[in-house]
C-alpha cells in the first residue's frame, strides 16, 4: 500500500500542506516498518519465492492496525470510522466476487505479466484463493482487474486502501493546522 501513502503525500502537497511534519513523530514509523516488510514480500514474489504468501493475511491485519498509533495520537476517530467503513465495503465487495466465483478470486494480470510479477504457472499453487481469470469469470468488475505491475487490485482492494489515504491525509492536515495555530 506504499503507493497509497505516496498518493496521500502528493495530494497533501497539492493542497498546500507541508508533509515533513508527519515524519517528526514516532507514530508513522510502525506503518513504515510494515511497508518495508510488505515490500520485502513483494520482492520475494517477484523473484518467485512464495514462502511469505502464507503470512500475507496476518500481515494485512497487522498493517492496518499499525495506523492505530496515528489515529489515537492525533485523535482521528471520525476519520478512522469512515476508513473502517471503506474497509468493510471493500471486504464485502471482495467477498461477493469470491462467492460468485466458487470461493476463488479471479486475477487478470496484464502489466504484471510483462514485469514478471505474475507467474501464470504459479496460480493455484501459491495460495488457495487466487486463480487466473477467464471468460467464465462472474462479476469480473469486482475481481482483481486493476494491474499495477507489481500487484493486481480489485475494486474492493481500492476501497480498503482508501482507509490508508484518509488517515494519512487527515493527520497531515491536522499537523499543518496545529503548526499554523502555534505561529499565530
Amino acid at each position: 500500500m506504499l503507493e497509497t501513502i505516496v498518493i496521500s503525500l502528493i495530494f497533501s502537497k497539492i493542497k498546500g500542506y507541508k508533509i515533513k511534519g508527519i515524519f517528526k513523530n514516532w507514530t508513522i514509523y510502525p506503518v513504515l516498518a510494515l511497508e518495508i516488510i510488505y515490500l520485502f514480500a513483494q520482492i520475494n514474489i517477484f523473484m518467485g519465492n512464495y514462502f511469505m504468501i502464507k503470512y500475507v493475511n496476518i500481515l494485512k491485519i497487522i498493517y492496518l492496525c499499525s495506523y492505530l498509533p496515528l489515529i489515537f495520537y492525533y485523535e482521528k476517530y471520525v476519520q478512522a470510522i469512515i476508513g473502517a467503513a471503506f474497509i468493510f465495503i471493500g471486504g464485502f465487495l471482495n467477498d461477493i466476487a469470491i462467492k460468485a466465483n466458487n470461493g476463488f478470486m479471479p486475477v487478470f494480470p496484464t502489466l504484471s505479466r510483462i514485469t514478471g510479477y505474475a507467474d501464470l504457472d504459479a496460480f493455484g499453487k501459491v495460495d488457495n484463493i487466487h486463480i487466473l481469470g477467464n471468460e467464465s469469470t462472474k462479476l469480473k468488475f469486482l475481481t482483481d482487474i486493476f494491474d499495477m505491475g507489481y500487484t493486481v487490485l480489485s475494486l474492493g482492494d481500492i476501497f480498503i486502501r482508501a482507509y490508508v489515504f484518509i488517515i494519512i491525509y487527515s493527520v497531515i492536515k491536522e499537523i499543518n493546522t496545529k503548526e499554523n495555530l502555534i505561529r499565530i
